[in-house]
């Protein structure tokens, strides 16, 4: 899996497109760069650029853009909507895959400590690479903005952490640092900036000062008007979209815009977008107004609607939303994107991936897909309208675990090559066996992890495979008979391959420790167990004693099937 890290550099250009493609080019021309998305705002003037590298690649970014900025941004002629401090007015670095927060944050240092040396500019750190707690967020470091600089710098309390305590003109000083993903989102209203900046002041957490504290956590705000748009915004960043999301800023604005008679025509989202944040949205608005929405590409297309995000410019999810702009595979084809002959001659050919594990992967999600197809083929017929509600309840843990045993296909194939390149490490020398060994034992687990989701994910369908069969459309009783020797034959598979990757796991409290989902011992647990042959004391010892687990398993697959069988007189 690459090691990933997206920087987004704020820089105070938002009109002078050569100068906005200036800075683009120097991050495009890095070597291990990606630029993903470029977004200017004349009132704001201010153009937030979004890329993404490894570590080392992305403070090389960072570095050339600013080199950039220093020739052709000059500060003193500055103007905008948006407060700043400095031409490079905030350059945070953002974990993205295989990378911990611990890592931006030595980007953030590396960065600014380079960029004050090279450059001769003050820079502050903040976010999770603050050295103190007043410098911890953003709006307490740019307090008094650009031009309150000269007299700020000379205050011992607001030393840079790297670089000059005097104030240069042309440049300012930069914000640097390290976070998590921030949303930044803005609520279109057709009234003026006071009225936006008065909405945005009640829903902020630091509301007006600690004695009036806004409702929503971990969200900014300010209010500001949009010349070239002829309407105000409610300008916010989520700092935290998991404690609070998008549709609750959106609702909460609508709720006190309500309260002032002011019209909200739409948002905007600035930069990218994660795709939980939108799925949230879509939660949100399918329970609130009681829709049945299955597809990821529907569900999105709801949120868009819901928020109003296309109102100022199309939105369009392949170039805002993150995960499609970075697919987790890297830049070599996945084995679930290719077409299904390719998957199958590969599988065919001469080497040990993809292998049992991934093809027990695709059958199960053939089967989650297959019971999927049958609740559809009866949801919405005038004939099951009786069976509406029952299919509503019905076909989203299948379709949910279509998309997460899909997922494992590749998944096990990367584990199991994960396992081979760690036994090819050197063991020359004491310290070489060490890390080969380490690496091997953590290749296994992994080998093992992946199987052990698949069981738990099949496992957890067969009740409502039960519940389906009892009511399904009865012209797709061979597609559920399908359906469920599909998932008997991942579950199958998963069984057999934490068999053979388990042996050789040298951690005995690995070996020991309980599977996610899994009950108290002689439980229901998750994997191939089921009734009292279910885990044991050991967790995942089952998989220690093939005859007791052959057994459990079969009793497991026999739950699944058996009952298809009760329908044989309704079925002929």
């Amino acid at each position: 899996m690459s090691r990933l890290v997206e920087c987004v550099p704020n820089f105070s250009e938002g009109n002078n497109q050569e100068v906005i493609e200036a800075i683009s080019q120097a991050v495009v021309r890095t070597p291990g760069c990606v630029l993903l998305d470029v977004d200017a705002g004349p009132s704001t003037n201010r153009t937030v650029y979004t890329f993404v590298g490894r570590p080392e690649d992305v403070v090389d970014g960072a570095l050339n853009a600013a080199r950039a900025a220093f020739r052709l941004i000059d500060m003193r002629r500055h103007k905008g909507e948006h407060p700043r401090m400095g031409a490079l007015d905030v350059c945070p670095f953002i974990p993205v895959r295989g990378v911990s927060m611990e890592e931006c944050v030595l980007c953030a240092q590396a960065f600014g400590q380079r960029l004050a040396e090279e450059l001769g500019v003050p820079v502050y750190l903040y976010g999770e690479a603050a050295q103190t707690a007043s410098r911890r967020t953003l709006p307490a470091i740019r307090a008094g903005e650009y031009e309150a600089l000269p007299e700020k710098l000379k205050q011992a309390e607001w030393a840079p952490d790297f670089g000059p305590s005097s104030f240069v003109p042309s440049w300012g000083a930069t914000a640097t640092g390290a976070r998590k993903f921030l949303i930044a989102f803005n609520i279109n209203l057709l009234s003026t900036k006071e009225q936006a900046h008065r909405i945005a002041l009640n829903l902020r957490e630091q509301g007006r000062g600690p004695d009036q504290p806004g409702r929503l956590k971990k969200v900014q705000g300010i209010g500001w008007y949009l010349d070239e748009k002829n309407l105000a915004q409610v300008s916010t960043n989520l700092l935290d979209f998991e404690v609070t999301a998008l549709h609750t800023v959106y609702e909460e604005t609508c709720r006190e815009a309500k309260e002032l008679s002011l019209p909200v025509v739409g948002s905007q989202l600035v930069g990218l977008v994660p795709l939980q944040a939108i799925l949230d949205a879509a939660t949100f608005y399918c329970e609130k107004e009681n829709l049945f929405v299955l597809e990821e590409e529907q569900r999105i297309r709801l949120v868009v609607n819901r928020l109003g995000l296309d109102s100022l410019s199309p939105f369009n999810p392949k170039e805002r939303i993150i995960e499609y702009l970075v697919p987790d595979h890297g830049p070599e084809q996945s084995l679930v994107d290719k077409p299904l002959c390719a998957f199958v001659r590969e599988v065919g050919a001469r080497s040990a991936a993809p292998g049992g594990g991934s093809v027990a992967a695709a059958s199960a999600a053939m089967g989650a897909s297959l019971a999927c197809m049958a609740g559809l083929m009866t949801y919405g017929r005038r004939q099951f309208e009786h069976l509406d509600a029952t299919m509503r309840r019905l076909i989203p843990p299948f379709h949910a675990a279509a998309a997460q045993l899909t997922a494992l296909v590749d998944r096990d194939a990367r584990a199991f090559e994960a396992c081979l390149e760690a036994m090819k490490l050197p063991r020359s020398t004491p310290e070489e066996r060490d890390r080969r060994s380490a690496a091997v034992q953590e290749g296994l687990r992994q080998a093992v992890a992946v199987p052990l989701a698949l069981a738990e994910t099949v496992a957890s369908l067969w009740p409502a495979l039960q519940k389906l069969a009892l009511c399904v459309n009865l012209a797709c009783r061979s597609d559920l008979q399908v359906a469920a020797k599909a998932l008997e034959t991942g579950m199958f598979g998963a069984y057999f391959n934490v068999l053979i990757n388990l042996r050789d796991i040298t951690d005995d409290k690995f070996k020991d420790q309980p599977p996610a989902g899994s009950q108290d011992p002689g439980g229901t647990g998750a994997g191939p167990p089921g009734g009292a042959a279910g885990v044991t004391a050991g967790g995942t010892s089952w998989i220690l004693h093939p005859q007791r687990a052959q057994l459990a398993l079969q009793d497991r697959m026999a739950s699944g099937t058996v009952f298809l069988r009760s329908r044989q007189w309704a079925w002929g």
